[in-house]
């Protein structure tokens, strides 16, 4: 059962951190920055993987 529905899309999750996560798809906000460059992310995970880079 996903009782959890995004109100823009529709799209259902089983968990409420997981409808939060994927509404920031929606808002574009990009809240995850890269101490290093500046460069932002919306994603933790994409910021992590941007640091490698580093």
């Amino acid at each position: 059962e996903k009782p959890f529905k995004c109100p823009e899309c529709g799209k259902a999750f089983k968990g409420h951190c997981r409808l939060l996560t994927h509404l920031q798809t929606h808002t574009r906000e990009k809240v995850f920055v890269c101490a290093e460059c500046g460069k932002s992310f919306s994603r933790k995970a994409n910021l992590v993987v941007h640091q490698r880079v580093h």
